[in-house]
């Protein structure tokens, strides 16, 4: 007799075999006990979750010539004939070759003759959402009053593909993924009767592999057993598989998180050098991250060791949670341009630089502050900070105004002026820079302080205190008398930034003009985050409404 995979060998012959599904298994028992068996079932569900093994029993169970407890007792004659396949009152089809409506016509031709052998004649079609337009259409009168000896059970893991007339005239039962606990189980009973010794550890990572699909987790077990030996563990599975060791993970991941490019990306060259699959791993790595937030918050996790749970502690322990998600989507991120890729390594790496680079975590930060600012700006209303952002208020605002609930109120005088000028300013035409004259020393001074009118609180805080000279007739020279900061650099060689500040100054020249950046110093004392936010409040004249 030839070779029989485990999912075939181990398919379930009754319904209390199946694993996961109880709450369908007793219904259907009940249902033939009571002799109140439904004329059209609809099993939907993921694969390999049973639809197909529990229609099979339920075919044999209404024609058991001698039914135990609802279940057939696969030794009867009908039985027997119906697990060879050499009863032909059970028929099997798959609507993904058989879909057209030819098929259905013989079904329907076939329906007005008696069963040979059996009770009911049982109709049994997988896939059934796989059947075109012109099938479902010559099923339905069929289905909806079928003669009294025939049965239909329609299997599916796309029921919304069904049309609602085929829906409404059966009976649905729903498939739920089979737990990790539930495969485990059902592993230990295969293992044993096919004598594998396999560890406690290995079947949990096969479980989880099979993401609750049963015939998944004995197509992994049978792949374990292929070389010919018995033993399973879990370095064999990883082998096989290709998902590296956790400890290797947690050595990246850790990397990530203490912004170490070299320690990253000597264990990339090390991933690489062992032939790993860079989207499995990739993959590893969220899974990864997951589970230390999982942690975070029930201080629990399954698949791990002890050695393991104190890697994860120990990350979970000085690590924000915040962080934890922003990296979960930027992986997510990169194992989506890593798919589509045709150069996967050279993105790999780059990928794993740009989650180390510390400087662009702290130049993003910056810049959605100062976004929040013009935002504030261009709206006209006060800025409202609440407790979840007292970190950002600190940042911005004077001690004085972290008392004041409305520093403009405690001053009526500069409340007059200070509405005059913003409604003045609010009413001054976009363009202003078309009245400039063409000397730099005069119209540079009004661009800037025209930005900061217009809500450009990015482009104003980083030329303040520039000056502009004219290097030709074609290029005006902005100097930084005391340096560009990196961050500074980062936002003024944005092409849309250059563009606005070219704009303005060919309409203060009255002719276009290029600008070219002048950096005062070759080094200079590097501004945090918080001095620069602080340098802008400081020299800027906006009121803030700060709340702690």
């Amino acid at each position: 007799m030839g070779y029989t995979a485990l999912y075939r060998k181990f398919r379930p012959l009754t319904f209390s075999e199946m694993v996961g599904q109880e709450h369908i298994t007793k219904t259907l028992k009940n249902q033939i006990l009571s002799g109140r068996v439904g004329h059209a079932y609809l099993l939907n569900g993921g694969r390999g979750t049973g639809k197909t093994s529990a229609a099979k029993i339920l075919a044999r169970a209404i024609n058991c010539l001698n039914p135990q407890d609802g279940e057939p007792c696969n030794e009867c004659e009908i039985c027997k004939g119906a697990l060879s396949g050499s009863l032909t009152d059970i028929v099997e089809m798959d609507a993904a070759s058989n879909n057209s409506v030819e098929d259905i016509r013989s079904i329907r031709e076939e329906v007005n003759f008696l069963p040979t052998k059996a009770k009911y004649r049982v109709y049994i079609i997988d896939e059934v959402h796989m059947l075109s337009t012109g099938a479902f259409n010559a099923l339905l009168k069929t289905l909806e009053e079928p003669p009294e000896h025939v049965k239909f059970i329609l299997a599916t893991t796309e029921p919304q593909k069904l049309p609602a007339t085929i829906l409404s005239r059966c009976q649905r039962f729903d498939y739920k993924r089979i737990s990790n606990e539930d495969i485990m189980k059902r592993l230990e009973i295969v293992c044993k009767e096919s004598n594998i010794e396999a560890t406690q550890g290995a079947l949990a990572i096969i479980a989880s592999l099979a993401e609750g699909a049963m015939r998944d987790a004995l197509s992994v077990l049978e792949r374990c057993i292929q070389d010919g030996e018995n033993k399973i563990d879990e370095d064999k599975i990883k082998d096989l598989v290709g998902i590296p060791k956790v400890t290797f993970v947690n050595g990246i991941i850790h990397a990530i998180l203490e912004y170490d490019v070299d320690s990253a990306l000597e264990k990339v060259d090390n991933l690489l050098k062992e032939g790993k699959d860079i989207n499995q791993f990739v993959w590893e790595m969220i899974k990864y991250v997951k589970d230390i937030l999982v942690y975070q918050a029930t201080k629990k996790l399954e698949l791990y060791n002890e050695e393991e749970l104190q890697q994860i502690k120990e990350i979970a322990e000085k690590t924000d949670k915040n962080r934890l998600v922003d990296l979960v989507y930027k992986l997510s991120e990169l194992e989506s341009e890593i798919k589509w890729s045709t150069q996967k390594t050279i993105m790999f790496q780059a990928g794993m630089i740009k989650l180390c680079n510390q400087q662009a975590e702290a130049n993003k930060e910056i810049e959605e502050r100062v976004e929040k600012i013009e935002k504030y700006l261009k709206s006209g209303k006060g800025m409202v900070v609440t407790s979840n952002q007292s970190n950002y208020a600190n940042n911005i605002a004077q001690p004085s105004q972290r008392v004041a609930t409305n520093p403009i109120q405690s001053k009526p005088n500069a409340t007059t002026t200070s509405t005059a000028s913003s409604s003045a300013n609010r009413n001054r035409p976009q363009a202003t820079t078309k009245n400039f004259s063409k000397n730099s020393e005069e119209y540079w001074p009004q661009i800037i302080n025209d930005l900061r009118q217009n809500g450009k609180i990015v482009l104003y805080t980083n030329l303040m205190g520039t000056k502009a000279k004219e290097i030709n007739d074609m290029t005006v020279g902005i100097e930084f008398p005391n340096g560009m900061t990196s961050f500074g650099k980062a936002v003024l060689e944005k092409q849309e930034n250059i563009r606005e500040i070219s704009n303005l100054v060919s309409m203060a020249c009255g002719k276009e003009m290029q600008i070219k950046y002048l950096n005062g110093v070759t080094e200079r004392h590097q501004m945090t985050n918080e001095e620069t936010l602080q340098n802008f409040a400081n020299q800027s004249d906006i009121p803030f409404n700060i709340i702690e």
